[in-house]
């Protein structure tokens, strides 16, 4: 037994609660500015705390972490491990709850990376909501295009693509005449298509506040695209200064170039001890298939919640492996898809990709096929 601490944490206050060894108990409310945490902080260190566990509310809990990390041995918790039964419910309670079952031992902290892997997976999750923006803002040129009956997106594969893009800017200057449109055109679409085809989709009414509206619409894009470079430029700085040996290594397995690398590490670090095996950063990453069986029967088998950060990157890593030839992950792909669905096989190569890359992280080994690719 030691004296522990529970924190009930919301947006504008902390609620505490110290379980000392011979059973007394300090509860008490705090603020969440820094002059109060300091408080906070004090009071734990005055009582001789060890210990002190936490929900992860949100990003709430990230200052306090910052200002308690450097004097005690802190716990992320998941709220979902520590649920209290049904009844009467209070936020002192629920620290209280907390200190009580960190004192038992009944929970395990959650993986908290070093602070230059919390830096470089910042520049990584802005990356993932910018090419979000990026989605919708394309999504949106396309229906100004649709409204003016410019139906060029039916026919490209890609509507951020630089056939859309130079149609997109001569559109934003003026010109609406359907055969100088035409030559902008990449010539495979136009003889996949048929020229006529292709003019004819380029044919429409713009007015001018068509012509604004794609303007400003584009220049949404171009500050989402400007933004992203820059935070790929900051990730390659610190990956070239800490993890310049792991960036290479990661390059070696198919599906996988400098910038999936790069967010990769941002995502699980390179020191693999937090991961005992690859069947825990698996589950950490919300890929492993749940149990959930009664009487016998199979009540479900949908994967774990987890970092969807990394389950959404890894799978695009993954659909880019199963279409590398002579690849295991392509082999893989298509034996499996003769008996399951597309996203099941897919979902198979993603699992199978994350042990890849946890067996590389910890041995610090490039990747060596068995069907002798490297």
């Amino acid at each position: 037994m030691k004296n522990v601490c529970g924190l009930d944490v919301h947006k504008d206050s902390v609620f505490m609660c110290i379980l000392k060894e011979n059973g007394d108990k300090t509860e008490e409310k705090f603020g969440v500015l820094t002059p109060e945490l300091d408080r906070l902080r004090d009071l734990l260190i005055s009582h001789s705390v060890g210990e002190i566990a936490m929900e992860s509310t949100s990003v709430y809990w990230i200052p306090i972490w910052r200002v308690l990390c450097s004097d005690f041995n802190v716990k992320l918790v998941n709220p979902y491990f520590i649920k209290q039964l049904p009844g009467r419910k209070t936020d002192i309670k629920d620290a209280q709850w907390i200190a009580t079952v960190l004192q038992k031992e009944l929970i395990k902290g959650s993986f908290i990376p070093e602070p230059i892997i919390q830096e470089l997976r910042l520049y990584e999750r802005r990356i993932f909501y910018l090419n979000r923006n990026m989605q919708r803002a394309e999504q949106a040129i396309d229906l100004i295009l649709q409204r003016c009956n410019i139906r060029l997106s039916n026919y490209v594969s890609d509507i951020g693509g630089k056939s859309m893009q130079k149609v997109i800017d001569a559109l934003i200057q003026g010109r609406t005449e359907p055969e100088g449109l035409l030559a902008l055109v990449h010539k495979r679409t136009r003889n996949k298509q048929g020229d006529d085809v292709i003019k004819a989709a380029l044919t429409g009414i713009v007015s001018k506040a068509d012509r604004n509206m794609l303007k400003l619409s584009r220049e949404e894009t171009l500050m989402y695209e400007r933004q992203i470079e820059e935070c790929y430029e900051q990730m390659r700085e610190i990956c070239k200064s800490y993890f310049d040996q792991e960036i290479t290594l990661l390059q070696t397995i198919p599906g996988i170039r400098e910038d999936a690398a790069m967010r990769i590490i941002a995502e699980i670090g390179v020191d693999m001890k937090a991961f005992l095996t690859a069947s825990a950063i698996v589950g950490w990453a919300g890929l492993k298939p749940r149990n959930e069986e009664s009487a016998g029967k199979i009540k479900g088998r949908k994967t774990l919640h987890g970092n969807k950060y990394l389950r959404v990157l890894l799978i695009q890593c993954a659909w880019a492996a199963c279409r590398t030839k002579e690849s295991r992950f392509f082999y893989k792909y298509h034996t499996l898809s003769k008996r399951m669905n597309h996203n099941k096989a897919l979902l198979a190569n993603t699992r199978k990709l994350l042990v890849i890359i946890w067996n590389i992280l910890k041995k610090k080994q490039i990747y060596v096929s068995n069907m002798g690719e490297a």
